[in-house]
């Protein structure tokens, strides 16, 4: 299973990648980007969208 990591220094807080998410499991704070790691689906949308390169995919086993 994999799911996204938000890099908080490099996020801008912009809210591109909770719009992009199909599936409503990242949440806007104040300055970095919180995901609900058991729902997310993997689909990378937000990680495709992030005009700042803050998300990546973790794999896990």
């Amino acid at each position: 299973m994999s799911h996204p990591v938000i890099d908080a220094d490099e996020c801008i807080a912009c809210g591109v990648c909770v719009d992009a998410c199909p599936t409503g499991v990242l949440e806007l704070e104040d300055v970095a980007t919180v995901v609900d790691e058991e729902s997310c689906v993997a689909c990378a949308a937000c990680q495709d969208a992030c005009p700042a390169g803050a998300i990546t995919e973790i794999v896990e086993e």
